[in-house]
């Protein structure tokens, strides 16, 4: 099937300005299609891999993606969404933004020369106020702009005339792709619907009315229980590895509902249409196997961290499970404890009872501590410990930097080493 029939079966189109035309155009040549992401932090998180991994699709069936990181539309804030003005950037800090930013994206689409990465100052920033104001400004209706979805949300609270003209900003980077590019298609969420449309209507002002130009957006994703998706309780979940760790971006994608599970298959990974209709019959007949949500895993861990990094949130998760942990490395403690109750300890040698009551408190009382050793419930590094007399040494694993302590089956703790 072509790109277009993929992203339907898929279910991750939302809207198109011209169906017929766009399909014409991307089975008669390679196409450059662009996404566009603000320099509003540090990272992307899950949601802006909804976009980005249609931007991958359209990569691998020969298209030609083009990112357009906005240093320039960044500064000022794009208004949706949001029921207030966003604080503006100082130049600085959106450099060190794009910086990391583009990091991340070379990783997801490769350094093949399939594909570029622009920055939009490299032309806005070239405008004065009369060009913007002659140029572009008169073209555009205030009537139309002040309709489209996206600032009309926001009239009851109000708006500033910056982040009003945010669109026309948008709207000369289609125009500027499309000239200097060969960019013929935008791709955006629901909510860019209005951003869009106002730059193929630009483009067709200023090149003519038969320019062939395109947009095509994503719905919104949400969860069968109407709540966001990308959200949890830790707030969002970061591409970044030092803001979401591999293990913790892993078990994200494995907890998903089986309601969710198959649609999440269809958006966010690249098996066929026979692997995930396999896989969605398995989330009916044996649901307590979880093998939909861990090939999810796998398959978007793998786009986003790397093999290496499956390889590694598949062992914590196992050793977690079994309680074996005495072969996971020092990092893979940091990722795997990370959420779990922990203290700090100081590096000398202890009584495991006193360590247990006075030094970590993990225990209530040295009869209780005494109690539960000699029963068998208490694993220091994985080891079952059943000695009152016991030394804990925080040396001994770990590199010297972490105690792992298990009460009972699945109770862990960490003592981290002063």
């Amino acid at each position: 099937m072509n790109i277009l029939e993929d992203l339907k079966w898929r279910g991750a189109i939302n809207q198109e300005t011209d169906h017929d035309g766009m399909n014409e155009l991307v089975n008669s040549k390679s196409v450059g299609i662009y996404v566009g992401i603000d320099t509003t932090g540090d990272s992307m998180h899950v949601g802006h891999l909804i976009p980005f991994m249609i931007l991958k699709r359209f990569q691998l069936h020969g298209h030609h993606p083009v990112i357009v990181i906005g240093a320039a539309t960044g500064s000022i804030g794009d208004p949706s969404g949001k029921k207030s003005e966003r604080k503006l950037l100082d130049m600085k800090t959106i450099r060190k933004y794009e910086e990391k930013l583009t990091a991340q994206i070379e990783k997801l689409f490769g350094q093949d020369g399939s594909f570029e990465i622009v920055d939009n100052y490299t032309w806005l920033s070239q405008l004065s106020l009369l060009d913007f104001l002659r140029d572009y400004g008169k073209l555009f209706n205030v009537n139309t702009m002040l309709n489209k979805e996206i600032v009309a949300s926001r009239l009851e609270v109000g708006i500033s005339y910056t982040e009003f003209t945010y669109q026309i900003l948008q709207s000369i980077d289609f125009l500027h792709l499309y000239r200097h590019n060969d960019v013929q298609i935008q791709l955006g969420g629901a909510d860019q619907w209005g951003n869009i449309t106002s730059g193929i209507g630009l483009i067709r002002k200023v090149e003519g009315p038969d320019a062939k130009a395109y947009g095509l957006t994503i719905p919104l994703m949400l969860k069968a229980d109407g709540t966001k998706f990308g959200k949890t309780a830790g707030g969002a979940v970061w591409l970044d590895p030092k803001k979401t760790s591999p293990y913790e971006f892993y078990q994200f994608w494995i907890n998903q509902d089986d309601r969710d599970v198959v649609r999440y298959l269809k958006y966010f990974t690249f098996l066929s249409e026979d692997e995930i209709n396999q896989l969605a019959e398995k989330v009916k007949t044996h649901p307590e196997k979880r093998e939909a949500q861990r090939r999810l895993a796998q398959e978007v861990t793998k786009f986003v961290h790397g093999e290496d990094a499956v390889k590694q949130a598949e062992r914590i998760s196992k050793a977690l499970f079994s309680g074996d942990v005495a072969d996971l490395t020092s990092e893979e403690i940091e990722q795997g404890f990370k959420n779990m109750p922990s203290v700090e300890v100081p590096s000398e040698n202890k009584n495991i009872v006193e360590w247990l009551v006075d030094v970590t408190k993990f225990e209530s009382s040295r009869r209780q501590a005494r109690e539960d050793i000699k029963n068998g419930a208490i694993h220091i590094n994985g080891e079952k410990i059943q000695d009152i007399d016991y030394t804990i040494d925080p040396s001994q694993k770990f590199d010297g930097k972490f105690v792992i302590v298990r009460r009972g089956k699945k109770k862990y703790f960490l003592a981290r080493v002063k």
